[in-house]
Order: C-alpha cells, then structure tokens, then sequence
C-alpha cells in the first residue's frame, strides 16, 4: 500500500454501515412489523412497539391472584430447513408453539411475546416473513406481540442465516396452577396428535435425509400429495385455546408437552414420585411421516419415542370419571384424541409398550425410563 493510500485510508470517515448494519433497514423493518404487532393486541397490552420495554396489566386481562409463568424456547434445525428453503413463513408459528405449549402445561394463559431475530445482514423482507409467522402464532395462541430484538452482526453468521429466540409470559390463577402433584395411581393418559415432527428432532431428520440424499422439493414418500421438504415445515401445533377451558374447569390433573425427549422423557417431569406413566402404543398408529423416517432411518422403536412425539404432541392427565368428558370436549374444540395410557404405582418414570404392527416391528416391543 502507497504511503499515499495509507493516509488515505487512515483519515476516513467510517459509519456503521461501512461496518456492515444498516440503521435504515432497522427502521425500515420496525415499520413493517408494526401492524402485524398491532393486529395481536389483547386486554392488558396494548401499547404499539417502539418504546424500551412494553407494559402489561394482568387486572386488565382479568386476573384476581396470578402468578406468572415464564418460558423461552427456538426453533432449533428447523430453521435450516426453513433457510435453505427460502420458505420463512412459518418458522415464527414454530417460535411461538414452543414456548406457549410450555405454559400452558402449567395452567397458564399465554399474556404476551417478545422475539429476538439475529443475522449477519438484515434482510427486511426476510425478517418481515419470519415476524408475520410469529405474529399468527401469537394469534394462536392468543397472546400479544409486544415487542422483540433485531440484532444485525456481520462476521457472526453466514450469508442468508439468522437464528430465533423467543420468550413468552403467562400468568395463571393461584389456585390453577398445575404442578402434577394432583395426579394419582389409575388416572387416564390423553394423547392429544401432533401435526407432524414439531420442532424436535431435526438435526437426525436433516442427517438421514442428506445420508440418503433425498431432494426436498420431490413429493413425500409417504404422501405423494406433498413435497417433502414442505411437510416436514409443517409449524407446530398450538394447543392453548382447545386446552384453556379444560384447565380452568378443573378437569386437567396435569399435563406434558411432547418435545425433546419425546413420550419416554417428558411424561415423568409432571408426575409425583412414586408414580409412573404406562403408554400402550396400540393405542394409535404411528403416522406415515414417522414410519417412514424409522424405516428409512432404521431407528429403532425406544430410540423414536426418545427422540420424537410419534404422533402425540400433547399428554394429558385427568381422574377416570373425567377422561371421557375432557376427551368429547377436546374434540370438540378441534383436537384429535387417544386414550394412551394410565398412571401406575412405581418408580417415577414412563414404560411404553404396544403392538409391534402399529408401528411396523414385526413383534410387540417395549421399553423404559426412570426419571
């Protein structure tokens, strides 16, 4: 470099967008996102976005005693599929479902939302995508939008790539909370379905595909009416409204949300000790998604229900002389019901067993998990 180009250089005048973030684009973004933020408004939020922190009123949203309830989740792999894909749309619902389903597994109301969006250079359309899913997502499970981070970091991801993050509140009346410590020896396991994988288990999902390598934008395997790299973003489902009724009419015991650590893992963290759940998985049939992926995989049966919800995103616990009461009433409100198991004296944990058929063995198969 000439003496020349070095004093150059030495005396410019740098700005942020020399250095790769771009203030405008942030600004831009803000007012793009702003009326899908307003179009989830709800009692108790109803403040617009742009100010340091968002207020909410929980007396306004009519609580008595709450106590709050807080969760914050990703999307994990998925959002590879989602990338790759230049499909944006529904990753946000995804961000959404993970942490509301959390809350509302303890009985409480999903209040409101805040996301956090990183990239190497923001793409406001991009961005304005992913905001709109987390927007339909909040609606829902009708929460607010109240407010979020936009982090642009050059050097930090590659070209194209961003991550999610999202942090919800609920709040739930003292006296409905659900803590499992209601559940007792002989209650019934509702399985409520799932819409496909979720949000877990995409990393073994994204490494049999590419061992196999598969093209994503052939039709399915196992639906010859879908591609497969569209079915397998199929955003989670959200489980809030079709349970909150069933909560606060005092027939949940208790209730587990399927996600990593699948039905073996998650059904202990809401039993009491002494207590263990008992899955029979003749109870339903493994769907086409999931067998494919096990034979394809050559995943053996305990390794799915670890890994994945096999069908059932949502378990719930309720006394015998309510199950089928909350079961019509689940229907009702849209859900696709299973009787699957029952609570069991015992070590606290989970033990599955069923019909090798229904999930394509040729024997009947067991296995277990002590928390």
């Amino acid at each position: 470099m000439s003496d020349k180009d070095k004093s150059k250089r030495d005396t410019k005048s740098y700005t942020y967008q020399d250095a790769g973030v771009s203030i405008s684009e942030g600004n831009a973004l803000v007012d793009r996102i702003a009326p899908l933020a307003k179009q989830t408004r709800r009692p108790g939020a109803d403040a617009a976005l742009g100010g340091f922190g968002a207020f909410f009123d929980p007396r306004a949203a009519g609580y008595r005693d709450p106590l709050l309830v807080a969760a914050t989740d990703g999307v994990g792999t998925k959002l590879r599929l989602a990338i790759d894909s230049g499909h944006h749309d529904t990753v946000g619902i995804d961000l959404v479902a993970m942490c509301a389903n959390d809350l509302i597994v303890q009985g409480a109301e999903p209040l409101f939302f805040l996301d956090y969006f990183a990239s190497g250079k923001l793409e406001s359309v991009v961005a304005t995508e992913v905001v709109a899913g987390i927007a339909e997502g909040c609606r829902q499970a009708g929460c607010a939008l109240i407010g979020g981070e936009t982090a642009e970091m050059p050097g930090m991801y590659n070209a194209g790539d961003y991550d999610l993050a999202g942090f919800c509140v609920g709040a739930v009346e003292r006296e409905e909370a659900l803590t499992g410590d209601r559940v007792s020896d002989g209650d019934v396991i509702l399985g409520l379905a799932s819409s496909g994988f979720h949000s877990n288990g995409y990393s073994l999902v994204r490494r049999i595909i590419a061992d196999r390598e598969l093209d994503l934008e052939a039709e399915a395997p196992y639906d010859s009416r879908r591609k497969l790299g569209s079915d397998l973003r199929t955003p989670t489902r959200i489980y809030v409204k079709s349970l909150l009724p069933a909560i606060r009419n005092g027939r949940v015991k208790a209730l587990a949300h399927i996600t990593g650590g699948g039905l073996l893992e998650n059904l202990p963290r809401v039993l009491p000790k002494g207590l263990r759940a008992h899955v029979d998985t003749a109870a339903w049939r493994l769907p086409p998604a999931f067998a494919w992926l096990r034979e394809t995989g050559h995943i053996a049966p305990e390794e799915l229900a670890r890994t994945f919800n096999c069908g059932i995103g949502m378990a719930v616990i309720a006394a015998p002389a309510d199950a089928a009461i909350l079961a019509a009433q689940l229907q009702e409100a849209g859900e696709t019901v299973y009787t699957i198991g029952h609570v069991e004296t015992g070590t606290r944990g989970t033990t599955i067993a069923g019909a090798g058929s229904t999930w394509g063995q040729k024997d009947n198969w067991s296995a277990a998990h002590d928390a």
